[in-house]
């Protein structure tokens, strides 16, 4: 997810590392609080920044910008990306199209819309987890990277959760994997409109074969959606959707119904401090069995050590680098993930 509900881009939490800012009102709080205090206020800063830079339509790579954004490293380029030039007149300049090709696996590649138009304030303020994000975050693109390498794991029915506006993960088990059915999922009404055109434009361009492949808003928080996808997914899948307090509990939850008792789930999500831990921590307490995996990618891990010699100013393991978590309703892992 990584999901900035300001500006519409994924965001993380701020690093320990950044500013104290507005000291003044934390220093009758207990450590705990000062550190919550003072990570609120720098990602509300940040937040505001990009928006009033958006808005300007000033360039959001711009040196202040860069100072305030936590998505200094983007990619760990395990995919090529082509822009696509059409001369069909049905097709507007807010569409513009670009082809994500897998580096390892180049047989395998997915077209995705890369400008969705205006940005619409009273969207950007008032939707729900608004994901707005046009591009493939780094989460995003290891779990699909991960899911064309293990492509033979996957079979049967399989959801993603929280992919935002592009689903590329879940597009490309439904493009390399021999499966029967995946569900692309999140939880603004917006980001599935768009996956929806990406459903229509990979379908159109003979990429799914038989899979069935569909998307619909799943609210993790909401009963309605849970219980109508109860125990029917062989796999469930999720990338970077830990951060937000108010949500894990439910995705934790949403997991665990919506697998079958035979299923597993694959999250992908970085440490960003604490989050991790308490994901699985309520992953226990929910009876889900947790085997958790720092080093799972040679290639992914090479980028990795590469960009941890670059510092901190451009890579932060604790919030770019993903861990892949397997979850499993029975007593004993899938051994085959390894």
């Amino acid at each position: 997810m990584e999901r900035d509900n300001s500006t519409g881009e994924k965001t993380q939490p701020a690093s320990s590392t950044g500013p104290n800012i507005n000291e003044d009102i934390c220093t009758d709080n207990s450590r705990t609080a000062l550190v919550e205090t003072c990570r609120t206020v720098d990602v509300a800063r940040a937040r505001w920044t990009l928006l009033r830079q958006v808005l300007r339509q000033k360039q959001v790579d711009s040196p202040e910008v860069k100072q305030v954004s936590v998505r200094r490293f983007a990619t760990f380029d395990l995919f090529t990306r082509r822009r696509l030039v059409t001369e069909d007149p049905s097709v507007t300049s807010d569409d513009q199209w670009v082809e994500y090709r897998s580096v390892c696996s180049p047989e395998h590649s997915a077209l995705l819309r890369d400008n969705l138009g205006p940005l619409r304030v009273n969207e950007v303020l008032n939707s729900f987890d608004n994901t707005g994000n046009v591009c493939v975050w780094p989460s995003e693109e290891v779990m699909a990277h991960y899911c064309l390498q293990k492509s033979h794991i996957f079979k049967g029915a399989v959801c993603e959760l929280g992919g935002g506006m592009t689903c590329l993960a879940g597009l490309m088990v439904a493009i390399c994997a021999d499966v029967k059915e995946v569900l692309l999922s999140d939880g603004n009404e917006k980001s599935i409109q768009n996956v929806r055109e990406l459903v229509r434009k990979n379908r159109q361009a003979g990429k799914f074969g038989s899979t069935c492949v569909s998307a619909r808003v799943v609210r993790w928080d909401c009963e309605s959606d849970i219980s109508a996808l109860e125990g029917h997914y062989d796999i469930v899948m999720c990338a970077d959707c830990l951060f937000l307090d108010q949500y894990r509990a439910s995705l934790v939850d949403a997991i665990r119904r919506l697998l079958q008792p035979n299923g597993m789930a694959l999250v992908f999500a970085p440490l960003r401090g604490e989050t991790l831990r308490m994901f699985c921590q309520l992953a226990q307490q929910a009876g889900l069995c947790i085997s958790q995996h720092q080093k799972y990618d040679a290639q992914v891990w090479d980028v990795h050590l590469k960009m941890q010699r670059e510092g901190k100013e451009a890579y932060d393991e604790n919030i770019h680098y993903p861990h892949r978590i397997t979850l499993t309703k029975g007593p004993q892992l899938v051994s085959h993930t390894q």
